[in-house]
C-alpha cells in the first residue's frame, strides 16, 4: 500500500476505516437481535408452558394457546409428543428449513417431557428484513465512504498537485522567480513551499556559480593558451634537436587537446539540449573521414588492423566539436586497450559503432564504465593506471545532444560502442575508405 500513489492511500485508508466500523456495527446488531430473540421468546414460552402445566392441566382444562402455538407432552397420549421432535434439547432450540419456520420448548419435570412449538414465520420474515437493510446499510456506507474519501483525496492533494507543477516549471529556476511559500498558508503544504524556495534558492546560486565559472574559463583560460600555441609555433621555426622537437610536439598536442576542452565545456554548459551551430556544423561522414586520417597512422604503428566502413548513409548536421570529441575518444580507448587485431569505425544510419579486438569489457562493467574514475579492471591489467575521464565525457556530450550510447561484447571478443543520433537506421551493403 505504501507504493500507492497518496491521493489513492487517502482513499483505501476511508474505505477501511468504514468498512471496519460498519463491520463491527452490522456484526453488532445481527448479535444483539439473535439474543433477543432467543432471551426474550425463551422466557415467553417458558412462562407459556408453566400456565399450561400449573394452571390448565392441574384444573383439567385444555391449554389455552393461540393459533400458532400447539402443545405436547411424553406422559399424556393425547398430547403425545411427535416422532421428529424426539430429539430435541431441553430447552429453547429455532427449527428452520422448509416452508414454515418453527420455536420449540422443551422441559422435562419429573421423567415426563413437555414440549411447546410456536410458529415463527413472520418473525423471521423481519429478522431477513431487518438483516438485509443492515446489510445495504453497510454497502451505501462503504460506497459513500469511498466517494467521500475520493473528494477530500482531491481537496487534500489539490495544493500538493498545484505545488508540484509550480516547482516543475523551469522559469522557477530564474532569479527573478516569486517565491512559493507566499501562496499557501503557514501549514504542512506551506513549509513543504518554504523547503522548495530554499533547495531553489541554493540551485540558482549554484547556477549562477557555474555562469560565472564558465565565463571565467572562456576569459581566462583561453589567454593563456594562445600564448602557449604562439610561443610554440615560434618554437617550430627554431633549430631543434629531434629529441627537443618531439617533446615540443607534445605540447603542441596537449594545448590543442586542452583547447578544445575548454570549448566542449563551455558548449555543454551554456548550449541548450540538442542545439547545434549551423555555421559550425559537420556531417557524420565528414568527421569519420577527418578522424580516420587522425588515427590511423597510430593504429598502423601500433600493429592494428584500422578500417572506416560505411553501413548506412546520414544526411544529418552535427556540432563538429562534440561529435569530433565522442568519436576521438572512443577511437582512443580502442587503441589504447587493443594489443592486436583491428579496430574498425562503422557509420549507420543514424549513429555510428566503434568496435576492436581487445579485451573487452565484463557485462557487470557495463553500465560502471561510464562513471567519471571508473576503469574497466581488464583494461587496468592491459594499460595501466589513468584518470578514466574520457567515456564520462563522452557519455555527458551524449546526454546533452540528445544521443544515445551502449557498449556491448562482441561474440568473437573485444567490445562494441554503438552511438545513435535517431531510432531509425536502414543499413547498406559496406563500403570502405582507402586504407
Amino acid at each position: 500500500m505504501t507504493k500507492q500513489p497518496f491521493a489513492r492511500r487517502i482513499v483505501i485508508a476511508f474505505v477501511l476505516m468504514t468498512v471496519l466500523v460498519s463491520g463491527v456495527f452490522s456484526l453488532g446488531i445481527v448479535a444483539v437481535v439473535h439474543f433477543i430473540e432467543q432471551r426474550l421468546i425463551s422466557e415467553e414460552m417458558h412462562r407459556e408452558l408453566d400456565d399450561i402445566l400449573h394452571k390448565d392441566l392441574k384444573l383439567g382444562h385444555a391449554p389455552r394457546l393461540d393459533a400458532k402455538t400447539v402443545f405436547y407432552a411424553s406422559n399424556l397420549p393425547e398430547y403425545a409428543i411427535p416422532e421428529r421432535y424426539n430429539g430435541l434439547d431441553e430447552g429453547f432450540t429455532e427449527l428452520l428449513g422448509g416452508d414454515r419456520d418453527f420455536y420449540a420448548y422443551v422441559q422435562e419435570i419429573n421423567g415426563a417431557r413437555y414440549l411447546l412449538i410456536q410458529e415463527q414465520s413472520e418473525f423471521e420474515a423481519y429478522e431477513r428484513a431487518l438483516f438485509d437493510v443492515v446489510l445495504a446499510g453497510f454497502i451505501l456506507a462503504v460506497l459513500g465512504a469511498w466517494g467521500l474519501g475520493r473528494v477530500m483525496a482531491g481537496k487534500v492533494m489539490a495544493p500538493v498537485s498545484r505545488l508540484a507543477q509550480q516547482v516543475r516549471r523551469r522559469d522557477q529556476l530564474l532569479p527573478l522567480a516569486p517565491p512559493l511559500a507566499p501562496e499557501y498558508p503557514d501549514d504542512e503544504v506551506g513549509h513543504l513551499a518554504a523547503a522548495f524556495d530554499g533547495a531553489l534558492g541554493h540551485l540558482r546560486q549554484a547556477l549562477e556559480r557555474e555562469r560565472l565559472f564558465t565565463s571565467d574559463v572562456s576569459h581566462e583560460l583561453r589567454t593563456p593558451l594562445m600564448v602557449i600555441a604562439t610561443s610554440c609555433e615560434l618554437l617550430q621555426q627554431a633549430s631543434l634537436e629531434p629529441p627537443q622537437r618531439e617533446q615540443l610536439m607534445r605540447i603542441v598536442r596537449a594545448s590543442d587537446e586542452m583547447r578544445e576542452l575548454v570549448q566542449i565545456f563551455l558548449q555543454l554548459a551554456r548550449e541548450k539540449l540538442g542545439e547545434t551551430d549551423p555555421a559550425g556544423s559537420t556531417g557524420l561522414t565528414q568527421e569519420a573521414e577527418r578522424q580516420y586520417g587522425h588515427w590511423r597512422e597510430s593504429m598502423a604503428g601500433k600493429g592494428l588492423d584500422f578500417e572506416c566502413l560505411v553501413e548506412g548513409e546520414d544526411d544529418g548536421r552535427y556540432n563538429p566539436t562534440l561529435l569530433g570529441t565522442v568519436m576521438a575518444n572512443l577511437l582512443r580507448n580502442a587503441l589504447h586497450y587493443t594489443e592486436r587485431g583491428h579496430v574498425r569505425l562503422i557509420l549507420e544510419t543514424g549513429g555510428f559503432r566503434v568496435e576492436d579486438s581487445g579485451p573487452g569489457i565484463p557485462e557487470e562493467e557495463q553500465e560502471s564504465i561510464f562513471q567519471p574514475f571508473i576503469r574497466g579492471s581488464r583494461t587496468r591489467r592491459v594499460c595501466g593506471e589513468g584518470l578514466g575521464l574520457g567515456l564520462s565525457l563522452v557519455k555527458r556530450i551524449c546526454a546533452h545532444q540528445g544521443w544515445s550510447i551502449a557498449v556491448n561484447a562482441l561474440p568473437a571478443g573485444g567490445s562494441c560502442f554503438k552511438v545513435e543520433f535517431s531510432q531509425e537506421s536502414t543499413p547498406n551493403p559496406p563500403s570502405g575508405f582507402d586504407s
